[in-house]
């Protein structure tokens, strides 16, 4: 019995730990995953928006980031001359933190299979690394800049 509600326990808490935080909108801009509130904060480096409100309705070159678009997905345009914000790709994320470079990333409760993806710096907060059924996962949830 001790051994079933154990199992039990570690399963719920990487269930838990793995929630999807609804709040977080995310925000892709030169193929580049970032959140609505990132560029909400520098608007001035900002040319355009378009806001679609499910993954359904993305055009073709957005589909892979329907994962992250069940609550909408913004695609910024970024002004000419400003588009060097920082970024990293998530192979270089968990080589950073010791793990192998195909390791799935988990931001926000959302799982990025892909880690040639990258990710704008600005939306980093805290960053560790978690169990995830039965492997170490980096965990990210983004700054204040939701």
């Amino acid at each position: 019995m001790k051994k079933i509600l154990y199992s039990f326990l570690i399963v719920s808490s990487a269930a838990l730990s793995a929630q999807k935080n609804p709040s977080v909108k995310f925000a892709v801009a030169n193929d580049i995953v970032g959140t609505v509130g990132m560029f909400s904060a520098r608007k001035a480096i900002v040319q355009s928006s378009n806001t679609y409100k499910s993954a359904a309705g993305l055009p073709q070159g957005l589909k892979k980031y329907g994962f992250i678009a069940e609550k909408g997905l913004t695609e910024f345009k970024i002004k000419s001359g400003y588009e060097g914000l920082d970024r990293i790709s998530l192979a270089q994320l968990n080589e950073q933190y010791g793990l192998p470079e195909n390791t799935p990333v988990i931001i926000e409760g959302y799982e990025f299979p892909d880690t040639d993806m990258k990710i704008y710096g600005d939306m980093m907060g805290n960053v560790e690394v978690k169990d995830y059924n039965g492997k170490k996962t980096v965990f990210m949830t983004s700054s204040n800049l939701k």
